[in-house]
């Protein structure tokens, strides 16, 4: 008996998108032999009955353990959805964003069913994998990482032991350790080449340590470290643009957020937000308009009132 002694009463979460983009009617005899013609694999029995019970959606418990690292995680990957089986929704097998839509628009390999979609918007992939048993057997279940060149990785041997070893993200939830290790790494982690140089600049101002402390409180505040469009954000971009003016000469908004980038956001260094978002482009058409921002001889920089101001809150951070 397939899902013998396992609870599917409530295996899935409903939510208004997951009826909206994924879950279809209950798949008829007909239908499922049609998209069996149409895909060129026979389903498995353990998948069309959990259709026939539930067709497509969103499972309560989106993660898989793994025993080698993915794109994904270290440890396990992630799904977004299981596919429906039919044409009508989008996310169905053979719906406009289905598995075959997947092998012709993102050049998957076509050795098997897509079956889940990934959190990566498309750049990996949960598949039948009929490479091994045939069109007609029985496939084991593979991640497919399109990032690594449609690599496969392992899951399980069946799809019913796939959905069996489906475990809630919750046990993946490492937020108290990363910000354990962010705050240690404001200790003892090295800035990026170019704020280490500019670092030299002031000498009157310990700018290394205000960053460090500044980054501690802000992350402390915030449980991870990100600049946003808070204070502590704010004041984290005053000192970079500070920083900035002391070395360069910042004749546009241009030129200041291409020099703002290797700083911070995307410094080779371990202290970095690792990305961005345009906030310290706000922020920077925020200090114009208020005029704590100006030009000199062509030259963006702190009026001198807003200098003022400015040092008076990082000395706060020393």
């Amino acid at each position: 008996m397939i899902f013998k002694d396992f609870d599917l009463s409530n295996f899935w979460e409903d939510s208004e998108y997951a009826l909206q983009e994924y879950v279809g009617q209950a798949p008829s005899d007909e239908l499922i032999a049609n998209i069996e013609e149409e895909l060129g694999f026979k389903l498995p029995a353990s998948y069309i009955e959990l259709m026939k019970l539930h067709n497509g959606g969103i499972p309560k418990n989106t993660c898989f353990p793994t025993s080698e690292n993915t794109s994904w995680a270290d440890d396990h990957i992630a799904i977004t959805a299981i596919l429906s089986i039919g044409r009508e929704k989008p996310y169905s097998l053979c719906g406009e964003l289905g598995s075959q839509f997947m092998i012709d628009d993102w050049g998957y390999p076509d050795t098997g069913v897509y079956i889940c979609d990934c959190p990566s918007a498309g750049h990996d992939m949960v598949m039948l994998d009929y490479s091994k048993c045939g069109k007609d057997g029985e496939p084991e279940v593979v991640h497919v990482d399109q990032e690594s060149d449609y690599k496969k990785t392992f899951l399980a041997k069946d799809f019913e032991t796939f959905i069996r070893g489906l475990v809630s993200e919750d046990i993946y939830d490492t937020s108290a350790q990363d910000l354990i290790d962010t705050l240690e790494s404001f200790k003892t982690g090295r800035f990026s080449d170019t704020l280490q140089q500019y670092f030299k600049k002031e000498t009157a101002i310990n700018f290394d340590s205000v960053l460090r402390n500044l980054f501690t409180e802000l992350s402390k505040e915030k449980g991870y470290f990100a600049l946003h469009g808070d204070p502590l954000s704010y004041l984290a971009y005053d000192v970079q643009f500070y920083l900035l003016t002391l070395n360069k000469e910042i004749k546009s908004k241009a030129a200041f957020v291409k020099a703002y980038l290797p700083m911070v956001a995307m410094g080779n260094n371990e202290i970095s937000t690792g990305g961005y978002a345009d906030f310290f482009k706000d922020w920077f058409d925020e200090r114009v308009g208020n005029k704590q921002i100006v030009q000199t001889a062509g030259n963006f920089e702190f009026s001198e009132d807003y200098k003022n101001q400015f040092f008076e809150q990082v000395r706060k951070y020393e």
